[in-house]
């Protein structure tokens, strides 16, 4: 049996909340591209362009924070079983961050192709 309590939204929000507190205090990768979605959100509003470019423009943009988010949950699951330099450990933490670079890599050539086709 897993040791898990009951459902609760307003626990699991708060817990939720909490993890993006505490990727805003020690993740400094998320607090950049954090800072680039609140610079390219409005750019998203303001662009002529139909709704489907437009929401595949803000999927690629939280992906870019839902892939760091991941990649951050790696690494301390790594760290918290060996802290020691580990073959594996390393290929878990690479592939975490291959995460965030396809989802970079994602975001920018969805945005220079939609851009481009505004242009």
């Amino acid at each position: 049996m897993r040791n898990q309590p009951k459902y609760n939204f307003f626990k699991n929000t708060s817990y939720a909340l909490n993890g993006l507190k505490d990727l805003l205090k020690t993740e400094t990768s998320f607090k950049i591209e954090l800072v680039v979605t609140a610079l390219l959100l409005p750019v998203i509003v303001l662009i002529d362009a139909i709704l489907v470019y437009k929401i595949l423009m803000f999927i690629t943009l939280m992906g870019m924070l839902i892939a760091e988010s991941i990649n951050s949950a790696i690494e301390r699951v790594v760290d918290l079983v060996t802290l020691e330099h580990n073959e594996m450990a390393g290929r878990a933490k690479d592939i975490g961050s291959s995460i965030v670079f396809l989802s970079i890599a994602l975001f920018v050539v969805t945005w220079l192709t939609i851009l481009a086709e505004l242009v």
